[in-house]
């Protein structure tokens, strides 16, 4: 046996004093915690402070520990393999190494010193060897002793040879020792439950034990976890191992020889007298060498006692739901802590309980502190080699409740109506026994069939971990009762293939099943690194089995892969770009067209120009209105702002999960009102302005960011908000503070940019008043942290976001969505959203929690440090393009003039001003240099400077000038391809804004995409087939031939009078509807008043014809004569 230090102090390299070491530690840990008791519980905080600790990033806390015994933290469940290989290290729940692998000064312990006092007003602890430590925090964890039955008074089973108890390592060497001095004819365990069971197979191992007695006072074994059917079957297994059981049996005393009569001077054990079993009722004599009492526990409360801390009244110290003693920052767990009148012999409260503090000590200054809650007392263990459990309400059925029963909520409401007590849940029981493999099952549901209540099981417990989820879960079942225990039986072992990440299948310690896949993903390989890295296993060793199935599961790996080329410019998938512009550091389109590119000199499209510029943003972060990055900008980045149906821009400024000061809400209102801008609350918990003419933007933005708001991004493929309920910060439901977590989330991603628009959520309570889970990424606050959820969205096709962590600190949530988001941005498509790339995903989530939890690939601490990276180029674009009066100059509407015109009428609705709407039926519109009057005379007309365009030879460059009432656009091609001119307007929907399109190239030359709707019209103005057709035949522009000379921009143009008959501004703007048709008419100069007719707005009849000609044929109309229109005119034909 290794000998155990009775004091360690970790310190630093080079030093040998324990006072310099403390004073280091207090110098690097401003919080001290002491912990009385070093057994499973003990040890067990102690691990979840340090975890919690590092986790939220503080590292703030040191503990010293002192235990009474001379062994570090051993597993007291599993005291019975003590008898075969009689070490102690091999029960260690962490190997000494453990304890000296901390930073110097974290963790201080203490053996074989048994704390005497607590000091609570000095905050100050002191041991039996005089030791004094001060203590900001102390946690008492000194567990419980063995009870003796009333006939046996502590002193006199002290002096009493051959009287054991079985509870720590002291008691199993003197049991030992003794049974290994003389004969043991008899050796008689007192009492059935647990521990008596356990400590009736450890007498099995002693050689030199004859015979093994276990005397129970009910009529079966286990009386406390099994009804009689279950309890008789593990008696018979008791039994047939060899051990003599009485049942209904009680002792009066025991018989005990003198002194005098013993040859060592001791009195001795020579037997005990069973009540009642002679003839007339009399006590009778049962002849024993060796007994040892296994009746229950009694907590250690002698230590708060002394020390002025209140205990209840049925022993242990007095703890409220924060495990708060009765004296400040002393505190109780385990079996020692009387909680709500109760203690708890079992090792899984006193780890919930050390899981809860642990967290409080540890909370983040936005959550709620956890409360303790009545614990799960379902057990699973192998005693004798029997597997044995019960859960939930296990007897329910005898009127026994642990928790509330569902679906009971009418019959309490209708009870508190009549102002009664309700009545009890009515249980109904489903039996199994198989007498042939000794199996035995009950499981006890609602009256409905619609509830798992509780059961117990014996002989297959391969079920537990599932049933044990449903009750706790308490959600309607799925299937028929009778399917949970007649369902067919895997074949093998158990997979475990079915349970979620968050199943526990270890109730000792509360390890997932997703903590044992995660050490494998980590790299672990055997079993024994799994029990020490999860602890999984170390208690009672009843979930070994269904743990080794799921690792060996675990070991199984599988992918796929996908692949699609972004369009025919490009011959890699989004994901591959991605990877090549990353390692190539590929800065801009160009060079991304020359390095990987099918045509290297190619203008690209409107399919990847957007999609790299995209991957641009999201690898560089460079602000995207430099001049070679802004032409691969789609239609709203471009302008930094969204364009509404009119040709005008909202503007979002940013409002960090709704939070908004008045101050700013002042300024908001007050560019409103001077800008005449229609407002508008967003479902996004933002303010929206409408209707900002182009050229009044960058003022705008001015006044905005001078009041201290910022660009929302409204207009990008980025983050855009962070929906948050009040929280905690105001709410009496609220948990967690949503509002604080969610400004922290948006003003970390507000940079992001991303294949698709993403939302997030931060709900404080389950209420879910921010609806987290229908959002790309939300959380919700629970009583032990954060839950993720993650591809959720709204729209055509919704999507309920999955959960992926439970009950995580605020730190981890954020590791969570960092490397969600980072791997989303790298291997997403373009313009798809997180919940169609989780669905295409193989595998889906549980494929995505292995890379970015599991960290299958090794990437994890990789996508952290990519977000990091981005998170700190912030830059709001905004303020860039106010404070630059070059790129101020990119907003001006026209270059050629400082008049601005507008492009549609607006209407008063509401007290507020929008733009009227867009005619009910327009025809296609077909624009060409044919519908100008025949005796318009064509001529190289100058209309701006070269430099009006900003050209350079990187990118495409834009510029509308005004032309009489007309607007034109004009662009600059790199690569030689010159100048191109049209209409401004895109004959859709008579939207003035096609300067604003992306350009690209195709078989039949450079192209506009219209930003509005998408639609492109080909620019070249002398080729064939080209000269301004549209992707969709309905409609086509006018183009015009462009050259530049001595730095000034020619167009070859009819007069201005004789373009304005068919371009003009004012003739082709959307009016009010009362007043549409009689402007058109008046506007065509066709005599009168303008009000004897309506004309259908068409350039010439020669389009309007064809147009309507192509109509007609496709639907399989005769084309009517011409001659037969009304007044010969067709454009009046209704």
């Amino acid at each position: 046996m290794v000998p155990v230090p009775t004091s360690v102090s970790v310190q630093p390299e080079g030093s040998t004093s324990a006072p310099a070491a403390a004073a280091a530690a207090h110098k690097t840990y401003p919080k001290h915690a002491v912990v009385v008791g070093l057994g499973m519980v003990g040890i067990a905080f102690i691990e979840k402070l340090f975890n919690y600790d590092l986790k939220n990033g503080a590292d703030e806390w040191r503990i010293t520990v002192c235990g009474e015994e001379p062994y570090c933290a051993y597993n007291r469940v599993g005291l019975t393999q003590y008898f075969g290989k009689r070490s102690v290290e091999a029960l260690y729940l962490n190997p000494l190494s453990w304890y000296s692998s901390h930073a110097p000064g974290k963790l201080i312990y203490h053996t074989n010193d048994l704390v005497t006092n607590i000091d609570h007003k000095a905050q100050r602890v002191t041991t039996q060897s005089g030791r004094e430590l001060d203590y900001d925090i102390c946690i008492i964890a000194t567990g419980s002793d063995a009870a003796l039955p009333p006939y046996v008074s502590r002193p006199r089973f002290q002096r009493t040879a051959g009287a054991f108890v079985y509870r720590n390592i002291a008691d199993l060497d003197a049991t030992i020792g003794y049974a290994e001095s003389r004969p043991i004819r008899r050796a008689a365990v007192v009492g059935g439950g647990l521990l008596g069971l356990e400590a009736a197979y450890a007498l099995l191992e002693l050689e030199n034990v004859q015979q093994v007695v276990l005397v129970e006072r009910n009529q079966w074994v286990l009386s406390r976890q099994l009804d009689g059917e279950g309890g008789r079957l593990v008696l018979d297994k008791v039994r047939n191992l060899g051990v003599e059981v009485l049942l209904q049996a009680r002792v009066r005393d025991l018989i005990v020889s003198s002194a005098e009569e013993d040859e060592q001077g001791k009195e001795r054990l020579k037997g005990i007298l069973l009540e009642g079993g002679g003839e007339d009722g009399a006590d009778t004599p049962y002849d024993l060498d060796m007994i040892v009492f296994a009746v229950g526990i009694k907590p250690r409360d002698e230590l708060a006692k002394a020390s002025g801390i209140a205990t209840a009244s049925r022993g242990g110290i007095t703890v409220n739901e924060r495990l708060q003693t009765s004296v400040p920052n002393v505190y109780a767990i385990g079996e020692c802590a009387s909680f709500k009148g109760e203690t708890f012999g079992l090792i899984a409260p006193g780890v919930e309980m050390a899981d809860v503090l642990a967290f409080n000590l540890t909370l983040d200054p936005m959550h709620a502190p956890r409360d303790m809650v009545s614990p799960d007392l379902s057990t699973k263990l192998k005693l004798m080699g029997v597997d044995v459990a019960s859960f939930g309400s296990f007897f329910a059925d005898k009127g026994k409740f642990t928790r509330a029963v569902p679906g009971q909520a009418r019959a309490a409401k209708k009870a508190a109506d009549d102002k009664a007590p309700p009545p009890p849940p009515e249980i109904k029981a489903l039996t199994y026994r198989d007498p042939f493999s000794d199996v035995y099952k009950k499981y006890l549901f609602t009256a409905d069939g619609k509830y798992l209540v509780g059961g117990m099981m014996v002989g297959d417990c391969s079920d537990y971990v599932k049933l044990v989820g449903m009750v706790n879960k308490g959600k309607p079942l799925e299937i028929p009762p009778s399917q949970l225990i007649l369902g067919a039986k895997k074949e093998g072992e158990e997979e475990g293939a079915d349970l979620d990440d968050d199943a526990q299948i270890c109730s000792c310690h509360n390890v997932k099943k997703g903590d044992v896949v995660k050490c494998v993903k980590d790299g672990v390989r055997t079993i024994g690194e799994i029990k020490s890295q999860t602890k999984c296993g170390t208690g009672c060793g009843g979930c070994m089995p269904l743990t080794t199935s799921i690792f060996n599961k675990a070991m199984k790996d599988a992918g796929a892969e996908i692949s699609n080329n972004l369009c025919s410019h490009f011959a890699y998938s989004r994901q591959e770009l991605f990877t090549l512009i990353k390692f190539r550091k590929i800065k801009t389109f160009t060079e991304a067209m020359s390095s990987a590119g099918t045509q290297p000199t190619s203008l690209g499209c409107e399919v990847c120009r957007p999609a790299i510029g995209n991957i641009l943003s999201s690898l560089w972060n460079d602000l995207i209105m430099k001049q070679d990055l802004r032409q691969t900008q789609d239609t709203n980045d471009r302008s930094l702002a969204n364009m509404q149906r009119d040709g005008t821009y909202s503007v979002v400024p940013r409002l960090p999960a709704g939070e908004v000061t008045p101050a700013k809400l002042k300024v908001i209102g007050e560019v409103a009102e001077e800008y005449g801008l229609y407002t508008k609350i967003t479902g996004g918990q933002r303010i929206d302005l409408f209707g900002a003419k182009k050229q009044d933007l960058p003022r705008i933005w001015e006044k905005l960011t001078a009041g201290g708001l910022e660009t929302g991004l409204a207009y990008g493929k980025s983050i855009r908000t962070v929906k948050s309920c009040v929280g905690s910060t105001w709410c009496r439901y609220g948990v967690g503070d949503s509002v604080g977590f969610a400004v922290e989330l948006e003003n970390r991603y507000r940079w992001l940019r991303s294949p698709h628009k993403v939302k997030g959520g931060v709900s404080g309570c389950v209420r879910e008043c921010a609806e987290a889970q229908g959002k790309d990424f939300g959380l919700i606050a629970t009583n032990k942290g954060w839950n993720v959820y993650l591809g959720g969205n709204g729209g055509a096709k919704p999507r309920h976001a999955e959960l992926i962590a439970s009950d995580v600190t605020r730190l981890e949530a954020t590791k969570i969505i960092d490397r969600f988001l980072i791997y989303y941005i790298r291997s997403a498509d373009k313009l798809e959203r997180t919940a169609r790339w989780i669905e295409r995903m193989p595998g889906g989530l549980k494929s995505l929690k292995e890379v970015i939890i599991d960290d299958k690939l090794g990437i994890c601490s990789e996508l952290e440090q990519e977000m990091e990276e981005l998170v700190q180029t912030f830059q709001c674009e905004w303020k860039e393009v106010a404070e630059n009066p070059e790129r101020r100059k990119q907003f001006r509407q026209f270059v050629n003039t400082d008049e601005t015109q507008e492009h549609a009428e607006k209407i008063e609705q509401r007290g507020q001003r929008r733009p009227a709407d867009w005619p009910a039926d327009t025809s296609p519109l077909k624009f060409s240099p044919a519908d100008v009057a025949a005796s318009a005379v064509w001529e190289w007309r100058p209309v701006c400077k070269l430099a009006d365009l900003d050209p350079n030879e990187a990118s495409t460059t834009s510029a509308v000038v005004k032309y009489g009432d007309s607007q034109i656009a004009i662009w600059h091609l790199p690569g030689g391809r010159g100048l191109r001119a049209s209409q401004n307007m895109c004959p859709h929907r008579r939207v003035f804004a096609l300067a604003e399109g992306l350009v690209g190239e195709n078989e039949n030359g450079p192209y506009v995409s219209c930003p509005m709707h998408k639609r492109n019209y080909q620019l070249d103005a002398k080729r064939e087939g080209a000269k301004g057709s549209c992707s969709d035949p309905d409609y086509s522009i006018m183009t015009f031939e462009a050259k530049a000379e001595d730095g000034t921009v020619h167009l070859l143009l009819p007069p201005s009078d004789a373009l304005d008959a068919v371009l003009s501004t004012t003739k082709w703007m959307i009016r009010k509807a009362e007043e549409e048709s009689e402007a058109l008419v008046s506007s065509r100069g066709g005599g009168g008043n303008g009000k004897s007719g309506v004309e259908i707005a068409g350039p010439t009849e020669a389009v309007q014809r064809e147009a309507r000609d192509d109509k007609l044929t496709e639907a399989g109309i005769a084309i009517p004569d011409p001659k037969k229109a009304a007044c010969g005119e067709s454009s009046l034909d209704w």
